[in-house]
């Protein structure tokens, strides 16, 4: 992103989200590149898991709120997760919350290795990414 991008703000929600990315930052966008430090949240702080509700940004009171009804904030957030192979940033806020409480109603190894290699797929396809 630039330097001058709103901070706070999700990509999907700026004005003209094309004008903020950088070619670099498209690059690592679409190939989820942006998401390999994420990995020392997993393997060192254990703040992250693999699978999991993604973590709302702050101002995401709607998105939250949602989640609280289902118990998706309840879980430790992680790396991918239902929502993410089912639309990514293409999903609403209703849409979302909604896959998240799916996944906190189905949630389970089996489940999660679900999720996985659904994510690897939408990852070489660059599905859902804006």
């Amino acid at each position: 992103m630039r330097v001058d991008t709103p901070p706070d703000v999700p990509s999907h929600l700026l004005e003209n989200p094309e004008r903020h990315i950088t070619r670099a930052g498209r690059f690592l966008r679409r190939w989820s590149l942006d998401e390999l430090p994420q990995l020392w949240n997993i393997a060192i702080t254990h703040d992250l898991s693999v699978v999991g509700p993604r973590p709302a940004l702050r101002n995401q009171n709607d998105l939250i709120a949602l989640r609280d009804l289902s118990g998706a904030n309840d879980l430790r957030p992680g790396l991918t997760g239902w929502a993410q192979v089912n639309g990514r940033d293409e999903l609403d806020t209703e849409r979302k919350a909604a896959f998240d409480g799916e996944y906190v109603r189905r949630v389970g190894f089996l489940f999660d290795c679900r999720c996985v290699l659904r994510t690897i797929g939408v990852v070489l396809r660059a599905d859902g990414v804006r």
